[in-house]
Formats: C-alpha cells, sequence, structure tokens
C-alpha cells in the first residue's frame, strides 16, 4: 500500500509555502535518486516544476535497454490562495505522482529496484490563478501547457500514465480513480488489457474507465471543449499516453477545498507503481503494436491532432 506515502505528500504540499524545494528535500535522503527543480514564469504567475528519476537496474540511464515509464503528475495548481485557503481538489495528481516517486525510492533502498528507469513530472504551485468552465469551475494554470508539456514530457519516457483530478464533469460517476483508452499520436486505441488486468489487481474490483473525445486530445487554446487537461501530454510525444483519473461520484470543483480523498489518491499511486513494476519488465503493453501499425496503413497518420493549428 502507498498510504503511508501519500499522507506524508499530502502533509508536505498543504501549505501555503508548498515548493519544489520541499519536495527535493523530502527526497534528499535517497542517494540514488535524481531530482531537479526549476522555476517558471508565465503571464498568471510562477510554479516550480520537479522532475524526478528513479534509476533501473537495466534502464537507459545505466546504459540498458528496459523501458522507461513517465509518470506525469498534471494540475493547474495545489492551491488558489489567497481566494481559497488550502490544498484544491486539482492537487490530487501533484501528490499522486510525487507520493509515487516516494514509493518507488523506499522500494529500492529497501532491495526492490525495478528493471526500468521511472521518470516522475508535476509542478507545484499554492497560489495558481481559477477559471470559469462548465459545469464548475477549473484551476487555471501560472504558465501555458506547451509549457507544461515541454517541462513535464521528455522523449526518454517509452509511455506514459497522466494523473490528474477528475471531478469537474458529470462523465464519471465512481469515486476512485478510471482509466482512460490509450492516446497514441491522434489515434484514441483501444483501453489497454494489461491495465484493466493490473486495475483489478490492485483494487479488488471490476475496473473502471471513462470516455474520451477526439477534442481532448488536442492542444488546450484550439477554441473547443476539453473534459480536462488529462490528456494534454499526449500532444507532446510519440509515446502511448493513458490518463489515470482520480475521479468522485458528484460533481467537485478543480478549486473547492476539502475534496480530496488520501485513500482514493493512494489506490491510484499503488496503480501507477504496479504499472512501472510490470511495465519496465516487460509484461504490460500500454497498446497493440500491430493494431496501431494496421490503422496506420489503413488511415494514415492522425498526428496532425496533435498541433495546434493543423496544417491544412
Amino acid at each position: 500500500m502507498s498510504l503511508y506515502q501519500t499522507l506524508q505528500v499530502f502533509e508536505l504540499l498543504d501549505s501555503a509555502w508548498a515548493s519544489g524545494k520541499k519536495v527535493q528535500e523530502l527526497l534528499a535522503g535517497y542517494a540514488d535518486v535524481e531530482v531537479t527543480v526549476k522555476e517558471v514564469h508565465g503571464l498568471k504567475g510562477k510554479t516550480d516544476f520537479i522532475k524526478i528519476v528513479v534509476p533501473g537496474t537495466e534502464g537507459k540511464r545505466l546504459g540498458g535497454n528496459a523501458p522507461t515509464l513517465g509518470i506525469v503528475g498534471r494540475l493547474g495548481g495545489i492551491g488558489a490562495r489567497p481566494g481559497r485557503i488550502g490544498m484544491v481538489s486539482d492537487a490530487d495528481g501533484a501528490v499522486a505522482a510525487v507520493a509515487s516517486a516516494l514509493k518507488l525510492a523506499e522500494m529500492q533502498r529497501q532491495g526492490d529496484s525495478l528493471p526500468g528507469d521511472v521518470i516522475i513530472t508535476t509542478h507545484i504551485c499554492p497560489d495558481a490563478p481559477t477559471r470559469p468552465h462548465e459545469p464548475v469551475d477549473f484551476m487555471d494554470s501560472p504558465v501555458e501547457t506547451e509549457d507544461m508539456n515541454e517541462q513535464e514530457v521528455t522523449d526518454e519516457m517509452d509511455a506514459v500514465l497522466s494523473i490528474d483530478t477528475t471531478k469537474g464533469n458529470r462523465i464519471i460517476n465512481h469515486k476512485g480513480f478510471a482509466i482512460s483508452p490509450t492516446v497514441k499520436e491522434g489515434y484514441i486505441l483501444r483501453v489497454s488489457e494489461d491495465l484493466l488486468r493490473i486495475m483489478e489487481m490492485t483494487t479488488g474490483k471490476l475496473p473502471v474507465t471513462f470516455p474520451i473525445t477526439t477534442q481532448d486530445i488536442t492542444p488546450y487554446g484550439n477554441g473547443v471543449y476539453h473534459l480536462n487537461s488529462i490528456l494534454q501530454p499526449s500532444i507532446a510525444t510519440r509515446a502511448p499516453v493513458v490518463g489515470l483519473a482520480i475521479t468522485a461520484e458528484g460533481i467537485v470543483p478543480g478549486c473547492g477545498t476539502g475534496a480530496s480523498h488520501e485513500v482514493d489518491i493512494a489506490l491510484a499511486c499503488k496503480f501507477a507503481v504496479e504499472v512501472a513494476k510490470e511495465f519496465s519488465r516487460g509484461t504490460c503493453q500500454f497498446f497493440n503494436a500491430d493494431e496501431y501499425q494496421h490503422l496506420l496503413k489503413l488511415y494514415g497518420s492522425l498526428a496532425q491532432l496533435q498541433q495546434r493549428q493543423p496544417e491544412a
């Protein structure tokens, strides 16, 4: 279980003084874990981007060939101060991502290193803006989506889990977490059977998925409606991306406080860690490569959907 790590990270970030440096200090005792923090300024403020690398025994960092998993904590901000006091619902993605890094680091300390590298990225902003959205207001980000993708999605990632609070909608009516179909270069592919299996195993329940539309996998700022930003990492990579949504039965605004549920975050964290274990040793695939190649042969590339202004 990853509840202990989730509680540690939750208490660390539930502060007006939360920062990337505090996360760096949390992981300072793990000698093999690399943590970098970069402060980035935007038109609406600033935020600390964090990149955590937990190296594998056969990972690329050591010259090996084991695949690299990317875990992205996607959000606008962990707080909306001074308008809202405390951690907002939107923070769940950051908490889950950092808790996943902490769990993987502790596993490594206890002798359980994974074959492949795991790269965890997110950002920490305790005073992000909010913005109107239907059916409830969203958290906004101090920086643009392109800036977020530049800092959070890297070419090293062979597959990406994008963790995001996804409670401000009427599409998902389930408390816990849900996964999306796999998205790759403009294609919405079928839901990964391996990820469904791992979800059943880690929750002890039937797996839960959520629908996405073509609009959701296009860039923010193009004037079309998006469920939220959970699949924005897919516009910045050729790797397969799956959304890991932390969810609720009712509609919860992203800027709402007192709306995070630690056990649900811990479940998402545990799922991410188990995916990292299996993906890095080749027993979990995000998509069927043969099916994808057949789609390309039939219909060609849909990579134009990754562009804000598609070419004519």
